[in-house]
């Protein structure tokens, strides 16, 4: 289908508008000039995404409703895409009536992003990224694409690609992926991205060093598709630097990175084949050296001068030397701010001025180093970290500015329970003490207790509410309140509350106890 084909006057029929695809169909139609008529079987208090209609006055909605004449009046119809793939009634119905079917795929091809895309990958700090440079071009006047559905991560699924087409000035959009290999590829090609940026490749949900560099491979295909365009990176990453040297890059790269004291040595694979020893400034990012010939090196814009508490430090670049002070804390948002920085200063076009304001002023992402309350005295927080590096970044920061924290656990590995020992270890290496709340946690503390590993620290709740592992989300919210319940009887200045159930029930917690 053309594009060309498609009359001024022509009708979409959209049916599942309250659905995410559906949706974004249907806004995008209209901010091209099209008409749109849509509809869904649940009514308007029922359709979870109706909000986000509400600026779309052109827009005619039956909630709860299919006129009669619904498919014979529209020209082309778009329909979820499962009822296309089932051949279900309602699809052979329209095509027995003759009206065209127009799928996601087709949308991709109708409509290309009419402003630059920004795509931003990596395994940790994709979110904050995303949401501080959204930030900065919404303070200088420059309009984000949205796609305002509400509690909907922006990395799921079509998301990304359907919001780059939306109306604004620019598309910054969040890109992740478990790592099946040629996700990105189909990802990153929809988005039709100009600009790329990653802030990091660590090895969170991988078992050994084999499925790591697959892992990586699969950010390769980020690389690959940006050739000849822009790169952003963090540059302090060996795996970053040698998946860019294997895959012999050859746009535009730029480069961001820290000097500060390291907290620890590790390993990581690069593709050599070589184990690189990194003195690590967070998990996984560091100084290192291989023989292959990638290194250390100071990078095109450089933090230093940074504080004890993480939230200031000297940019240098070519342009100079510039303070920067950010209201978040953390060696890993000055990682995120660099990135952004970049972005607002080369593909934006903002001065050095016009960034600090808005850094000053990001009060950071729901759910991250969150603070909600506090109780006797304690300073309640919740997190989002629920991998390895995660934890081992969050809680070396938390340790850095708090006298004694208890770490209460909800997560479950994607890894398995490999995945929730590792992050057992970690939260013991930088927590005065330890409340596993999900039932794999439990299963590693109880296996941790027995082989006489941190007494001292691991705090078992009264029971489990519940035996069994919640997916990927971890514990249950029975398991979050026993959990929290436990860490309210310790003695510590911060109950920092880590994982993506900790995040999801932050709202009961905050109702229970008054928060």
């Amino acid at each position: 289908m053309q594009k060309t084909d498609i009359k001024a006057d022509s009708v979409f029929g959209v049916i599942g508008v309250c659905g995410v695809n559906g949706n974004l169909i249907a806004r995008i139609l209209v901010d091209h000039g099209y008409k749109v008529q849509a509809t869904d079987v649940v009514n308007k208090d029922n359709c979870r995404f109706s909000s986000s209609l509400n600026n779309y006055q052109n827009m005619t909605v039956y909630y709860g409703q299919m006129p009669e004449n619904f498919i014979s009046s529209s020209d082309y119809i778009i329909m979820p895409t499962q009822l296309i793939e089932s051949k279900s009634k309602l699809f052979k119905t329209v095509q027995e009536m003759g009206v065209p079917i127009v799928t996601v795929e087709d949308i991709f091809e109708l409509f290309e992003p009419v402003h630059p895309v920004i795509c931003v990958t990596g395994t940790n700090g994709k979110t904050t990224t995303t949401t501080l440079l959204k930030y900065i071009a919404s303070n200088n006047g420059i309009k984000p694409c949205e796609h305002n559905l509400a509690n909907m991560q922006g990395n799921l699924a079509d998301i990304p690609p359907l919001q780059s087409r939306l109306d604004g000035d620019i598309s910054i959009l969040e890109t992740g992926t478990f790592g099946f290999e040629g996700s990105l590829n189909k990802l990153i090609t929809n988005c039709k991205a100009d600009i790329g940026v990653i802030t990091n490749i660590t090895e969170d949900h991988l078992t050994n060093s084999r499925d790591f560099l697959n892992y990586a491979r699969v950010k390769g295909e980020f690389v690959e598709l940006l050739k000849n365009k822009t790169l952003i990176v963090n540059s302090d990453d060996p795996t970053v630097m040698s998946l860019i040297k294997e895959l012999n890059y050859n746009g535009k790269l730029i480069t961001f990175g820290i000097d500060t004291k390291s907290f620890r040595k590790s390993t990581k694979q690069c593709f050599c084949g070589s184990e690189v020893e990194v003195s690590e400034f967070i998990a996984g990012v560091g100084k290192y050296d291989c023989a292959c010939g990638i290194s250390y090196t100071q990078p095109d814009y450089f933090a230093t001068n940074i504080n004890n508490e993480h939230n200031q430090f000297t940019l240098v670049c070519d342009d100079g030397e510039f303070d920067f002070k950010l209201k978040l804390n953390g060696l890993h948002n000055i990682y995120n701010a660099l990135g952004a920085i970049i972005v607002a200063k080369e593909i934006m076009g903002l001065s050095f001025d016009d960034i600090k304001k808005s850094l000053s002023t990001f009060t950071g992402v729901n759910g991250r180093m969150q603070k909600i309350g506090i109780i006797d005295n304690k300073e309640i927080m919740i997190d989002y970290a629920h991998n390895p590096a995660g934890i081992t970044t969050v809680l070396k920061e938390l340790k850095n500015l708090y006298g004694t924290l208890v770490n209460v656990i909800t997560t479950s590995s994607e890894s398995g329970m490999d995945g929730d020992m590792e992050i057992l270890n970690c939260s013991a290496a930088y927590s005065d003490y330890i409340v596993p709340a999900s039932y794999n946690a439990y299963l590693c503390a109880k296996k941790a207790l027995e082989k006489g590993l941190f007494a001292d620290k691991i705090i078992l709740p009264e029971n489990m509410a519940t035996d069994e592992k919640q997916g990927t989300l971890g514990a249950t919210v029975e398991q979050v309140l026993s959990g929290f319940n436990k860490s309210l009887e310790i003695d510590v200045d911060l109950i920092i509350c880590t994982g993506e159930a900790a995040f999801k029930y932050k709202d009961i917690l905050i109702e229970k106890y008054g928060l």
